[in-house]
């Protein structure tokens, strides 16, 4: 699980970088398509292309830390859920955000996927951002709700069987 988060976090600072996100997530215009050499597989290939090493940062780039645990806002600033996790598909696009919603300290809280599109980041007075979405807690909390699978390493369907056998998953945050 260690080797996944650089993968994200790459895939989080190219993403961004490369759609110029802030100013362009204000607009409400759609993230710009990844780099073509983005490419994060699981399996190991002997024909694989040699990294790419920056010799630069992007300078609007977001860190996976922006993202992470972080709370998400409707558009009425009020608090609608938390950052759970970020889906990388294996092209190296971000496609679905997980939100933890509703209950209280914990108690009664789900998971719920929305697409990486929906969540904007809005600029508050103090110059610093917060995570904004076009939602209200109510409909959040009428979403379908996921678990993680520490088995298979997935999100799953809540009401879905878990899995059983493999080696054990390493800790999540």
């Amino acid at each position: 699980m260690k080797a996944v988060y650089p993968a994200i976090l790459f895939a989080l600072a190219t993403t961004v970088a490369s759609a110029q996100l802030a100013p362009r997530v204000l607009q409400g215009t759609p993230a710009a398509p990844l780099l073509p050499f983005l490419k994060v597989h699981h399996e190991a290939t002997d024909d694989a292309t040699p990294a790419k090493v920056l010799m630069t940062l992007p300078a609007q780039a977001w860190t996976v830390t922006d993202w992470y645990k972080q709370t998400v806002y409707d558009r009425s600033d009020n608090k609608i859920g938390e950052v759970m996790d970020v889906l990388v598909d294996h092209d190296g696009k971000i496609n679905a955000i997980i939100l933890g919603v509703g209950g209280f300290l914990g108690v009664g809280e789900k998971d719920v996927a929305v697409a990486f599109e929906a969540i904007r980041f809005k600029k508050k007075d103090n110059n610093s951002w917060q995570l904004v979405m076009n939602s209200t807690k109510d409909a959040l909390a009428q979403a379908p709700g996921y678990k993680f699978d520490r088995s298979s390493r997935t999100w799953m369907a809540a009401n879905a069987p878990a899995t059983t056998g493999g080696p054990p998953a390493p800790q999540r945050r």
